[in-house]
């Protein structure tokens, strides 16, 4: 046996999952196919993680590879390319190699969700983006809008004012779901709420240069010329892996488990993003720890542990 667990994804739960599971002498391996840390690398500022009162997504999550690293949990950085689960043991192939475990952490995270309107891949790299923090620094001096009404984008918008010359903020809806104290922030950066208000399309020659909008309400259309645009409203979560192996998905395709973290397939386990409810840091680190106390569950079997 390679390992006694597999954790595939190194974002802030499956790091967390790393961490306790090592601690209760668990061997276990973390494979990443991008960069370890997940979402919270793309957040410029958070605030509302204990502890650090204001840390970039990027330094929090050094700061937690460098836990997991520093108590034994083994890092790949590969692509799982195919998870078997027949017979009880595990098998994980990735880009680099097969690998055999007991149990298996699905915490694969979520990508953001388009707007899927005209022009939008035809700009992406040109003007349309999805990370204010990667590409912001592009658009210094210039005219952008971040589209969307929750606490990322007006972040994206509160962080994008430092640098552009000017930030809109597009909400298809007059009340956002961002939390007051954000949105204030932003407001108090200069930038400019539009609401009732939808992006029809992204136009421009070699790049973008303008968007059609919509009100919502009143039916009437509008341009507004703009150099950048930070698509900002909500993710899909990743489970492409977790249904090919047969475990069950609602219908938005979140990993479905219970309070445990335990999926309908026996020893493997989910959490983070993937499986939905409140997309923060704090929930994800809680869903880790509880997944990988599950697991040492699972393969010791303590005595407190009730028989199946």
């Amino acid at each position: 046996m390679d390992f006694e667990l597999i954790i595939v994804g190194g974002g802030p739960a499956g790091l967390c999952a790393g961490i306790y599971a090592v601690r209760r002498g668990i061997k276990t391996l973390i494979i990443e196919k991008g960069v370890v840390g997940g979402q919270i690398l793309l957040a410029p500022e958070i605030g509302n993680y204990p502890g650090f009162p204001s840390v970039s997504g990027t330094d929090l999550a050094k700061s937690m590879e460098d836990h997991a690293k520093g108590v034994g949990v083994e890092f790949e950085l590969g692509e799982v390319l195919r998870i078997e689960v027949g017979g009880g043991i595990k098998k994980v192939t990735t880009s680099n190699r097969t690998y055999e475990c007991n149990a298996l952490i699905i915490s694969t995270g979520a990508i953001h969700r388009p707007l899927n309107v005209a022009g939008e891949k035809d700009f992406l790299g040109k003007g349309v983006s999805y990370c204010a923090t990667c590409d912001g620094p592009l658009f210094k001096g210039k005219k952008v809008a971040v589209i969307g009404g929750g606490n990322h984008a007006c972040e994206d918008a509160a962080y994008l004012a430092d640098i552009a010359e000017k930030v809109f903020l597009i909400h298809r809806r007059d009340s956002f779901r961002a939390e007051e104290c954000r949105l204030e922030h932003a407001k108090n950066k200069g930038v400019e709420f539009i609401t009732d208000t939808v992006v029809e399309e992204f136009e421009g020659d070699v790049l973008l240069e303008k968007i059609r909008l919509k009100n919502v309400k009143s039916g009437g259309e509008s341009e507004l010329s703009v150099n950048g645009v930070f698509v900002s409203i909500g993710v899909v979560p990743l489970y492409a892996l977790a249904e090919q192996i047969g475990v069950s998905v609602d219908e938005r395709g979140y990993i479905l488990v219970d309070e445990n973290q335990i999926t309908n397939v026996g020893g493997v386990y989910a959490c983070g993003d993937v499986t939905g409810g409140v997309l923060q840091v704090a929930t994800a680190i809680g869903e880790g720890c509880v997944a990988a106390l599950s697991v040492y569950e699972y393969i010791r079997k303590p005595y407190w542990r009730k028989v199946d």
